[in-house]
């Protein structure tokens, strides 16, 4: 199957690329590269590049793809609230346009990057996909929006899927340390503390890296007749976990670190634990397999291996900061646009 991959430079698309190429897929990426130097460790090599912004994209640049897996977007709840209308014109118009495009290309199947934050504060319950929607954030509001207008789409020859994948956590040769976990991890082998600034009640569904990339592989090939226009939860019930908890786990994986919860910030709105029974019985044999204390422990073995510092994690691999560096540095303009700069084989 040939697959354009939109934000394969990115933290998840780094990780997924390999998994599709193993399987035997065509895969071109599609980035604009914002991310794409923001490495910990050895460089990835990447697949044929599209070097464009996707608000940019043409139904050119989607002519002859059977599947466009849709990663690219602003993923950070704090940008979000600082830019909501940029977030808003990329991860919700931007999303709904190359969807049209790829529809109209000839694409027949379009696998959406949703989040299981569009649940907001979801009480009690483990929510399933038949859950109120109730997104808290820009980030969550556009995600939502995205889920809408593409399956208004759907039809015999378009066929859409949404993976509300539950918070990512791992190593990925590009980093983020601005997710949960990761920045938990980070905290504790460069200062040894794992510092919650919540009170740590707060419930979060977490999945790591490598079970979002076999999730989006299997929904690839799955039958039409299973994924059709459908959203699946991504992620385990094993891997619900209090804040406090979270940081318990990364205590334990992380030499010498102790636990301490400031409380300054208060009890954070955002807190679900989520159902992920509809997607092991849509995609057969499907599961996600690592626990957060897995991914703790491959956390503090990759930071430690590479040598993480300060600096980069809190600069390079948090995502409001490296946006504002690039600003700085006039290499984006105020509605985070660069120029695009064609065509390179990876």
């Amino acid at each position: 199957m040939r697959v354009l991959v939109t934000g394969h430079q990115g933290y998840l698309g780094t990780v997924m690329v390999p998994v599709l190429r193993a399987a035997g897929h065509d895969v071109v990426g599609l980035d604009s590269g914002l991310f794409a130097d923001c490495l910990l460790g050895p460089a990835p090599v990447d697949p044929p590049t599209l070097e464009v912004d996707v608000r940019d994209v043409t139904t050119e640049h989607l002519t002859g793809f059977d599947a466009v897996i849709h990663l690219a977007a602003l993923s950070n709840d704090p940008l979000g609230a600082l830019a909501p209308q940029i977030t808003y014109d990329i991860n919700h118009h931007a999303s709904v346009r190359l969807a049209r495009l790829a529809k109209d290309a000839g694409v027949r199947r379009f696998l959406y990057a949703s989040t299981c934050s569009v649940y907001g504060s979801g009480g009690a319950d483990l929510v399933t996909e038949r859950a109120p929607l109730r997104p808290l954030t820009p980030y969550a509001e556009s995600k939502v929006r995205v889920e809408d207008d593409v399956a208004a789409m759907a039809d015999s020859g378009f066929s859409p899927c949404f993976l509300r994948n539950a918070t990512a956590f791992g190593f990925s040769p590009r980093l983020r340390a601005d997710i949960v976990l990761n920045n938990l991890v980070g905290l504790a082998v460069l200062t040894g503390e794992v510092r919650v600034l919540s009170d740590g009640t707060p419930w979060r569904p977490l999945v790591h890296a490598r079970d979002i990339a076999a999730a989006f592989a299997q929904a690839l090939v799955a039958p039409t007749d299973r994924i059709h226009c459908a959203a699946f939860n991504v992620g385990t019930e094993l891997n619900n976990l209090t804040v406090a908890e979270i940081a318990a786990t990364v205590a334990d994986a992380v030499p010498g670190a102790a636990v301490v919860i400031t409380g300054e910030y208060g009890a954070d709105a955002r807190s679900y634990r989520v159902d992920f029974s509809a997607i092991r019985a849509a995609l057969d044999g499907y599961e996600a397999r690592w626990s957060v204390a897995d991914g703790a422990a491959e956390l503090c073995r990759r930071y430690t291996r590479w040598g993480l510092t300060e600096s980069d994690f809190t600069g390079r691999f948090t995502r409001l900061a490296r946006l504002e560096t690039l600003q700085a540095a006039g290499a984006l303009d105020d509605t985070l646009r660069t120029q695009p700069i064609g065509v390179r084989n990876g």
